[in-house]
């Protein structure tokens, strides 16, 4: 077989039917395109969403009370259920191998106030942990020490979006007095920016005090909202999830199944980022 007359004839073929090799490289030349365009675009939300999430925390771990279901079957709302107490966190704190950092939360939405300026925001009550576990970070003052967790201090840290609608003259709102409702707090501190997430959610919108400050003296009660966990790299998380399932069931006295009877169901629920 003479190759050099083969693409002699080829050429001989394409010369004499211009319009139809056009388009029929013309086909393979969109085709091609379409199939690299598409997955550059799906590469690109791919690493959109990953970046996203490790906005947030990659290897986070939120325990929420479960929500049990009332008479006739009725869901209850889990925020309304008192599953989770501060003896929860300290075990998984001391017992579990798998996590770097835990913190208790406790929330509470109200008005900011100072001076004549007012904005809608939620306080967060927590601890040091959340920071990291968040992928927070201080921008001006300084977080809240362990000593003012202990004494249930009033002292807090803005977010830059209260901190705008608070101060919008642009002043230094570190050792100012800003009130939650009726409450009056010291700001120590400013989060560093960190805008909207992939939702659409405003990050900067929130405020930071010490979880024993808002159990006790905004929200007045003993148990937990939640609480929030980092395991120590994004592959350990499963086992950070499984250590903290069997912490929790042993705590809340849950049974486990057997021959004769099913398992009692978990009265808490986990979420990871996966």
């Amino acid at each position: 077989m003479n190759y050099s007359n083969l693409f002699k004839i080829a050429l001989r073929a394409i010369a004499a039917n211009k319009l139809r090799s056009f388009l029929t490289a013309l086909g393979i030349i969109i085709g091609v395109a379409s199939v690299i365009t598409m997955l550059a675009i799906g590469q690109g939300s791919k690493k959109s969403i990953q970046a996203n999430i490790a906005e947030m925390g990659s290897n986070m771990i939120m325990i929420s009370p479960g929500a049990d279901r009332g008479p006739g079957g009725v869901r209850q709302d889990a925020s309304s259920m008192e599953t989770l107490k501060l003896t929860d966190y300290q075990s998984i704190k001391d017992e579990c191998n798998f996590i770097k950092g835990i913190s208790p939360t406790v929330n509470s939405s109200g008005q900011w106030i100072y001076g004549n300026n007012n904005t809608p925001s939620s306080i967060y009550g927590v601890n040091q942990d959340y920071l990291e576990i968040r992928q927070l970070s201080v921008d001006e003052g300084e977080m809240f020490t362990d000593a003012d967790i202990k004494a249930s201090a009033k002292v807090c840290i803005l977010g830059q979006t209260v901190v705008d609608n608070l101060f919008p003259d642009g002043s230094d709102p570190v050792g100012k007095v800003v009130r939650f409702n009726s409450i009056p707090f010291r700001v120590i501190g400013v989060l560093k920016k960190k805008g909207y997430n992939s939702m659409g959610m405003d990050q900067d919108d929130l405020v930071l005090a010490p979880y024993t400050t808002v159990m006790k003296r905004i929200k007045a009660q003993t148990y937990l909202g939640g609480i929030n966990c980092s395991a120590i790299t994004e592959d350990l998380t499963s086992k950070a999830i499984d250590e903290i399932t069997s912490v929790l069931r042993r705590n809340h006295k849950l049974k486990d199944a057997t021959d004769t009877q099913a398992a009692d169901d978990d009265d808490f629920n986990i979420r990871s980022q996966e």
